[in-house]
């Protein structure tokens, strides 16, 4: 697409036809990556792929799909997201779909990607924190984890330029899910906050795991970056004004799922610690296109 441009520009100068200011230019995006990228637990999800990939049209590779298709600018779309996802999933059928590298072709323009938590088992450690005792030895384990998964998510954004090597790749990051400190006084809060669910300790260490998960996945894209891949990591400590205050346990409209996924007619066990719509919004906000 980028090259049809500039080949595009230069045969209308050499006609001496100026390309009009109005003239836009659509972009090949495709949507890839695990539960946070697919939009569990944010909601009106998308036919056939509730229980199993859980795409919700709230996800934030939807919503950024609608800003461009509102701007005039969205050519073809694709949103190959799978919940459960991990980084070695993405080159093979998984949970009956097409390998989410397929959906990639050499003109795609740009591509979302969320990934990595899958790689270290980050749902069971999250599971033991809410059932049993994670500080310890479950803190250490999972952090021992994480420079495989940097390796891993530097192997797939390698490949993902060889598929399409004109792409500009945004991952997009997973942030904390819960807060530091006790709970709030006088704030109406999700259940999982309640008394012996996560402790403060808890909490401390799960989040030490939270900003582990993001400097690895920083470090991973600078070195694929290093490389000559065009990639770039969006953050959501980049921008702590927009999810300050929304994590569970905090006085601000909860940004994220917690044992309200298990009332009945909800996702599940699945979507706990996963961003509702507002979260998914907030994580859209992230993404500059």
């Amino acid at each position: 697409m980028k090259r049809t441009i500039v080949v595009l520009t230069a045969v209308l100068a050499a006609l001496g036809i100026a390309p009009t200011a109005s003239a836009t230019y659509s972009t090949s995006l495709v949507v890839l990556g695990d539960s946070y990228a697919s939009g569990t637990g944010a909601g009106s999800y998308q036919d056939g792929t509730a229980g199993n990939c859980w795409r919700s049209t709230n996800s934030y590779g939807e919503q950024v799909a609608a800003r461009l298709r509102t701007a005039g600018k969205l050519g073809e779309f694709t949103n190959a997201s799978c919940s459960g996802a991990a980084t070695a999933d993405f080159s093979v059928p998984f949970k009956d779909r097409p390998a989410q590298l397929d959906a990639l072709k050499r003109d795609t323009d740009l591509v979302l990607l969320t990934v990595g938590t899958n790689d270290i088992d980050y749902a069971t450690y999250g599971g033991i924190c809410i059932q049993a005792d994670c500080t310890g030895a479950p803190t250490e384990a999972i952090l021992a984890k994480l420079p495989q998964m940097g390796t891993n998510v530097t192997g797939l954004l390698t490949e993902i330029r060889k598929r399409s090597p004109h792409a500009r790749i945004v991952v997009v990051g997973y942030g904390r899910q819960v807060s530091t400190s006790d709970n709030p006084e006088g704030v109406a809060l999700d259940p999982i906050c309640g008394e012996g669910i996560l402790t403060t300790a808890e909490r401390s260490q799960g989040n030490q795991v939270a900003d582990g998960i993001d400097a690895t996945l920083r470090a991973a894209v600078a070195r694929a970056a290093y490389r000559g891949v065009n990639a770039t990591y969006a953050s959501p400590f980049s921008r702590p004004g927009t999810f300050e205050g929304h994590a569970l346990c905090e006085s601000g409209t909860p940004f994220l799922r917690g044992f309200d996924a298990l009332a009945p007619g909800q996702e599940g066990p699945e979507a706990v610690f996963h961003p509702n719509q507002k979260g998914q919004t907030a994580l859209a906000s992230l993404v500059r296109v």
